[in-house]
């Protein structure tokens, strides 16, 4: 896996050593004629281009860093979980910090045949875990949920002591979206996870769904008025149960109504170098928004063809 960016020594600019941009050259009959002040400037000149000469020292050191660096290999555990760390608490505490992580094809279809997997690969799933393994819960759609056979998260060794320090449970929480919790409360995902599945639903939800959910052992969580759930109070009712890092894994019409709330505030996209045509569904459904949001470029790495964007709400 290489890094592409932030800036990296094929495209940062440099200057020559000792040719400091713009500066010309004295004439000898000029130096024969210059003031005690002219040769002051001489000598001081001397010393920039020393200065220069030392500082390009140091980037050409620091380039070839960059390049071991950046080199083609596969990226530990531990350098994944740093590229992709959740901001660090400000002043006033943590506050609710929403990614989104999804896969696409260069045409922009998110599924083939209904299902992301074939159009992964096998550093989008390290990527994928270690986004698992970063966040306090995962939010996903009830359509994804039952498309995609979700399990519940799992405790992974290589992360635990991480999460520890972040203070975090064994493994995220999942949290499926839902308005009619058309579910089925038998699955593992319900019945035995290492941390209560959450359900989030609305105000209006079928009564005899909640009970349901509930017998299962899912903790529900009403998170609007109506029958659906609406995407600021899902964000704002996660954070009263202390989950601040937030991940959500679509699927689209889910992704949609989050980017439409203006909720999401970092979209890590894999592209893959794959055509598949058709009419698959792109990473976000639903009605066009007004006016589109702008995201500014944080990260980009590739490995194999693809390529792992990471995004963050300008």
């Amino acid at each position: 896996m290489r890094r592409l960016f932030p800036v990296t020594d094929e495209t940062a600019p440099r200057t020559a050593a000792g040719t400091p941009g713009g500066e010309r050259a004295a004439h000898p009959a000029d130096r024969e004629r210059s003031t005690d002040r002219e040769r002051n400037a001489d000598r001081e000149r001397n010393a920039d281009r020393e200065r220069n000469a030392d500082r390009e020292r140091d980037a050409d050191r620091e380039r070839s860093t960059d390049r071991e660096r950046n080199a083609d290999r596969e990226w530990s555990l531990e350098e994944l979980a740093a590229a992709y760390a959740y901001p660090e608490p400000g002043p006033d505490g943590p506050r609710p910090w929403l990614r989104a992580n999804m896969v696409a094809t260069l045409d922009g279809a998110a599924q083939h045949e209904g299902r992301s997997q074939p159009i992964s690969s096998a550093a989008d799933m390290r990527i994928f875990g270690t986004l698992r393994a970063l966040a306090d819960v995962v939010v996903v759609g009830a359509e994804t949920v039952r498309r995609e056979g979700y399990r519940p998260a799992r405790a992974r060794a290589e992360f635990a002591a991480l999460r520890r320090a972040a203070g975090q449970a064994p493994a995220p929480a999942v949290a499926v979206v839902s308005a009619a919790l058309d579910l089925d409360f038998s699955l593992p995902l319900f019945t035995s996870p290492l941390v209560p599945t959450l359900v989030l639903t609305g105000a209006a939800a079928p009564a005899d769904r909640v009970a349901a959910a509930r017998k299962a052992g899912a903790r529900v969580v009403v998170a609007g008025d109506g029958a659906g759930v609406d995407p600021v109070r899902l964000v704002q009712a996660l954070a009263d149960l202390g989950h601040t890092r937030l991940l959500t894994e679509g699927g689209p019409r889910l992704l949609g109504q989050l980017v439409a709330a203006e909720v999401l505030d970092e979209l890590c996209l894999t592209v893959a170098p794959l055509l598949t045509a058709g009419d698959a569904q792109r990473i976000a459904g639903g009605p066009a928004i007004p006016v589109p949001q702008r995201f500014q470029l944080v990260s980009l790495l590739e490995e194999e063809g693809f390529l792992f964007s990471r995004y963050r709400r300008g």
